[in-house]
């Protein structure tokens, strides 16, 4: 029986199962299953956030400043994904400093950039 199915896949592709006909096809016209599908539309490219909006941050003070800092060393995601309290916040500011080469900030943007991440991205209580 499984040489059977092996047969009929290998003859028919996916239209064995009932699935898409346009099999896609490898080098020389052989059935390729890891090859894209023919009729499948071109994926699109990602949507670019709007103008102004900051990778999607929170509008509030300090989120230009934020967006700035944090994302001439990586994405935004990355900041957002986080669920961390102020005093972690405060650690890893000392540490991409020390350890990541991130340029200290002026106390005052420092503490601009500390308050808005801890009240945007903390961990919940």
């Amino acid at each position: 029986m499984l040489a059977v199915l092996v047969l009929a896949l290998s003859a028919n592709g996916p239209a064995a199962f009932g699935q898409q006909t346009a099999a896609p096809l490898g080098t020389g016209g052989v059935y390729n299953p890891l090859a894209p599908l023919l009729t499948q539309p071109p994926t699109a490219a990602p949507a670019e956030p709007a103008e102004g909006t900051f990778e999607g941050l929170p509008a509030s003070d300090g989120v230009e400043l934020v967006y700035y800092m944090c994302s001439s060393c990586h994405s935004i995601r990355l900041v957002t994904q986080q669920r961390v309290t102020e005093a972690r916040w405060d650690y890893l500011l000392d540490w991409m400093v020390k350890e990541q080469s991130m340029p200290e900030l002026p106390p005052e943007d420092r503490a601009v950039v500390l308050a808005y991440l801890s009240r945007h991205f903390s961990a919940r209580p």
